[in-house]
């Protein structure tokens, strides 16, 4: 056996043990140890080495310990059920042993800060005393970090040291003087943006089975990059580059940008996903899709591309109240909302009437006009909903048409509003009636903005 973990664990009641593994932002049972009735101990064992990163031994009541797992897998650990760290023994393993030298060093000073953080709560009004407190808490930061530098000189090539450099914030330098004497002010962010992922060793996949990647994957798309689409797409290309030198790296990085962009709720952010399919499924990068899913994936995106924000919008020709066809290009009004919805729906039922609200009160205001397509095939109905309802807009039924709009707008489910500029390019695309008003407003400000 390449991989054999005895796990001895004193206190512990139930007859089962798992195996789990960090990978990217989430935790994987890899393997199952029953009790040995005779040893008392667990025992994991494979014929395969397992790849490097933090592991875990996994409680039946869901309780764990961490341990690392990485050129030596041949090792015995025994501890107490409930207190692991602190009372556990590693025989055969110079990682583990490291790791929780560092664990209960910092086991210690947690306990020293809890009492100490709870006394400053307690004199809050003294200034003297709190400032006590805030010394000694700085103290014990400073030990911290003192310890695991000294860590990272010692193991240099230990997994931990590897998590620590890629913890490491940014330091980000005084912004130099601009020749007039001013002060560059984007100077920080661009710095630190360009110098975010400089402790990111990319040819060293270990870091995936470990929280810092994914965490950081996390927090730079969130809040470093600027939230505009091809500011998005630009740093994820950058990134993904970055990762080549490591297959399980660039597998990962593409899967979840491809998964974050697919399922995003800001509005407009499936270019991004679209343009991740086109540049790394399309052209068979993903090595580890299968062709069904490749199929699956790269239909997905052609189906949403030619209703992405900026895209002309496929035109409908539809009969109307009367049965004559009519087409939205026809509207010349600034703006056309096409809207989706059923008379049986219960959204639509609240939706529509806010709609008519909105319409009635803003349409010569903003220039507006509606195009409603009703997707029930009870004309009856619909004909009498808009007569009781007084709609006043174009209205158009769903059952003859020129295109099938469901594929091509993607509706799944209703109501969905589409808002069209003059030339009938889309603006914005499943927006909810309260948004709306903002939304003309940002965006006529933001024409404004171009023209000047």
């Amino acid at each position: 056996f390449k991989e054999n973990i005895k796990i001895k664990l004193d206190n512990y009641k139930d007859t089962i043990l798992f195996l789990g593994n960090y990978y990217g932002g989430s935790q994987y049972i890899k393997d199952t140890a029953f009790i040995n009735p005779k040893t008392k101990d667990f025992v994991f064992s494979g014929k395969e080495s397992l790849p490097g990163g933090v592991y875990l031994i996994i409680t039946d009541d869901k309780k764990y310990f961490e341990i690392i797992m990485d050129k030596e897998q041949y090792f015995t650990v025994e501890t107490k059920y409930d207190e692991f760290a602190k009372y556990i023994k590693i025989k055969g393993s110079n990682d583990n042993e490291a790791f929780y030298k560092f664990v209960n060093f910092n086991r210690v000073k947690f306990e020293e800060v809890t009492p100490l953080q709870k006394r400053m709560q307690e004199v809050k009004d003294n200034k003297d005393s709190v400032e006590i407190i805030k010394k000694r808490l700085d103290e014990i930061n400073t030990e911290i970090g003192d310890f695991k530098l000294k860590f990272m000189k010692d193991y240099p090539n230990h997994l931990m040291t590897k998590v620590f450099a890629s913890s490491k914030d940014v330091d980000v330098p005084d912004a130099p003087k601009k020749p007039d004497g001013s002060i560059d002010s984007l100077f920080p962010y661009v710095y630190y943006k360009n110098h975010y992922w400089d402790n990111i060793d990319f040819t060293d996949d270990r870091i995936l089975r470990t929280p810092v990647y994914h965490n950081k994957l996390d927090y730079y798309f969130k809040n470093v990059v600027i939230q505009i689409n091809d500011s998005i797409i630009a740093a994820a290309d950058e990134l993904i580059e970055r990762t080549r030198p490591s297959k399980e790296l660039f597998k990962y990085t593409v899967w979840y940008l491809t998964n974050r962009y697919e399922k995003s709720s800001i509005m407009g952010q499936d270019e991004i996903f679209v343009h991740l399919v086109e540049k790394y499924y399309m052209t068979n990068q993903a090595y580890w899709v299968t062709p069904t899913l490749l199929e699956t994936i790269s239909k997905r995106a052609m189906q949403l591309k030619p209703i992405l924000i900026g895209k002309v919008a496929p035109e409908l020709i539809m009969p109307d109240t009367s049965g004559r066809f009519v087409s939205f290009y026809a509207s010349k009004a600034k703006f056309t909302f096409v809207v989706f919805w059923d008379t049986d729906c219960g959204h639509c039922k609240v939706t529509i009437p806010k709609l008519k609200e909105f319409y009635d009160q803003y349409k010569k205001v903003y220039d507006i006009e509606v195009f409603a397509i009703d997707t029930d095939a009870d004309l009856e109905r619909w004909k009498s909903y808009i007569r009781e309802n007084k709609h006043s807009w174009i209205s158009v039924t769903g059952t003859k048409t020129n295109i099938d709009y469901h594929k091509v707008y993607d509706i799944i489910s209703t109501p969905v509003i589409f808002i069209l500029d003059k030339d009938k390019k889309i603006i914005a695309k499943h927006i909810s009636v309260e948004d709306i008003k903002s939304y003309l407003d940002n965006y006529i400000e933001i024409e404004k903005l171009k023209k000047k």
